[in-house]
């Protein structure tokens, strides 16, 4: 690898560093997320505070997201190799008209819950400042870390994440 390469590949390594400190958020004193009750895409009620015993995360879309359409494929992924073990994704989105979710889900076909809050009372529970916005809960129901926004990047980190939080 030539100087100007290394250079290069370096200052991408830096970015990419840096983006993820600014996005992800550890919370330390391990808080208890925020319950919430909402509709699902099946037409059951999910409760949060149900799925205790399990690692979850919650991730806050919306289908006029160009990077919530990158990220769910690979939230999909994960959920389908890490259900076994306890994991679950729940897919909360924000959209004013369900429809719209229901639209995009028949071109991005997940199998994890999809929930609805159109009215946005829980995603102002959560303070979603971005879209799209993810919060790993642990199997106390605490809330581990935040992330907002999507990087490709993301993959290992919310892989590692995972591995972490089934093993506790």
């Amino acid at each position: 690898m030539n100087k100007k390469m290394f250079l290069s590949f370096r200052r991408i390594v830096l970015m990419v560093c840096a983006s993820t400190f600014l996005l992800t958020t550890v919370h330390a004193e391990s808080e208890m997320a925020p319950n919430f009750t909402l509709k699902s895409r099946s037409g059951e009620n999910v409760k949060l505070s149900e799925l205790r015993g399990q690692v979850v995360l919650v991730n806050f879309w919306a289908s006029w997201c160009g990077p919530c359409r990158q990220e769910m494929p690979v939230l999909e992924k994960l959920y389908k190799k890490y259900r076994a073990l306890g994991f679950v994704v729940l897919g909360v989105n924000v959209d004013d008209d369900p429809a719209q979710a229901e639209s995009l889900l028949k071109v991005i076909n997940v199998s994890f819950p999809i929930l609805f809050d159109s009215d946005k009372k829980i995603s102002e529970k959560y303070k979603i400042t971005a879209m799209p916005s993810s919060f790993f809960v642990d199997r106390d129901g605490k809330l581990r870390s935040e992330h907002k926004g999507y990087l490709p990047e993301y993959d290992l980190l919310y892989k590692n994440e995972i591995k972490k939080l089934i093993r506790e």
